[in-house]
């Protein structure tokens, strides 16, 4: 099946997950340290869609692939997105962590809508899953209340809470 998906369509199905996982990071409030681990594991999380999901159109679409023969192409992608995400985050003046997350629950239920509509069942389901991998792996990659990483809790009632409502958000 063909993607049906206009260019702003693919660019808020790409930058979604990458919204979802600085919200659940953010949430969490883990220091500085945590902060970092967590945008990391984000980044592997996100880049980890290429390789579980082979066979998934959309996800192949949007995410860049680190190992194709092409990397200039797959830079540009990555840019292209992120300049997109940035530039409506400036449009929507997104300047704390609670817009972003208001900002990124809103896009999530616009993607529902678009996945519902206009993607393959099967694919938009791995999308779902995918995106909410994210938000638990950024969640799970640091513990809050803790000091100098030591102690605290692996899921904090924030991230569990913002994991719940993307969930919904996303109609998963």
């Amino acid at each position: 099946m063909a993607l049906n998906l206009s260019e702003d369509e693919l660019q808020l199905l790409a930058a979604l997950p990458q919204s979802i996982g600085s919200a659940v990071a953010f949430a969490g409030r883990s220091g500085l340290f945590g902060t970092g681990k967590e945008m990391f594991a984000s980044g592997q999380a996100l880049m980890s869609g290429v390789k579980n999901y082979p066979d998934n159109e959309l996800i192949q679409a949007i995410v860049p692939d680190p190992s194709a023969a092409d990397k200039s192409a797959e830079l540009d992608q990555a840019r292209k997105t992120r300049d997109w995400a940035m530039a409506r985050m400036k449009d929507k003046q997104i300047t704390s962590a609670e817009k972003l997350t208001a900002q990124t629950l809103e896009d999530a239920r616009e993607a529902a809508q678009l996945l519902n509509s206009k993607v393959d069942p099967a694919q938009a389901a791995q999308y779902r899953e995918w995106a909410l991998g994210v938000a638990e792996k950024v969640a799970m990659a640091s513990t809050e209340g803790g000091f100098l990483g030591f102690g605290g809790t692996r899921l904090s009632d924030a991230e569990k809470s913002l994991i719940e409502q993307i969930r919904q958000a996303l109609g998963a």
